[in-house]
């Protein structure tokens, strides 16, 4: 009898340990991670490729397009391969980087990268498209 009790104390104790492990360390929290090899830091723009859980992606291109600086290359024709035209896409490129570090700091997004980089990977990792939610920083800033 004392046998049958002392091993039903053991398991709810080895029960309940488990369960206090799982809360402490997050069970419902899964952590991805970019395998070494595939890392390729051109196409992160926010966060840390060895652990993230929330991770958006965003269309560069477009973001880049939007910017004032931009926008006067475009609109005053600025000739490719000035001077004047890589400074100015030189700026544009900070400024969409700040941008998208600037939601990746303001959200739940712990991880920002270029559209389609991990969906490529294998397994395939989703992300959601956040670039409008970039543009509309970009546009808040601009406003001010």
């Amino acid at each position: 009898m004392w046998a049958i009790i002392m091993n039903i104390m053991k398991i709810r104790t080895t029960s309940l340990i488990t369960i206090a492990l799982l809360i402490l360390y997050g069970v419902g929290a899964a952590s991805l991670t970019i395998p070494q090899d595939k890392v390729d830091e051109q196409r992160i723009f926010y966060g840390s490729s060895m652990s993230f859980e929330r991770p958006g992606s965003v269309n560069y291109q477009e973001i880049v397009r939007s910017t004032p600086e931009y926008i006067e290359i475009r609109d005053k024709k600025i000739e490719n391969g000035t001077a004047r035209y890589w400074i100015l896409m030189s700026e544009a490129s900070n400024r969409a980087v700040q941008l998208i570090s600037s939601v990746g700091r303001d959200s739940e997004y712990d991880l920002i990268v270029a559209s389609g980089y991990l969906e490529s990977l294998e397994p395939p990792i989703e992300t959601e498209d956040i670039t409008k939610l970039v543009l509309k920083k970009l546009e808040e800033k601009s406003q001010k």
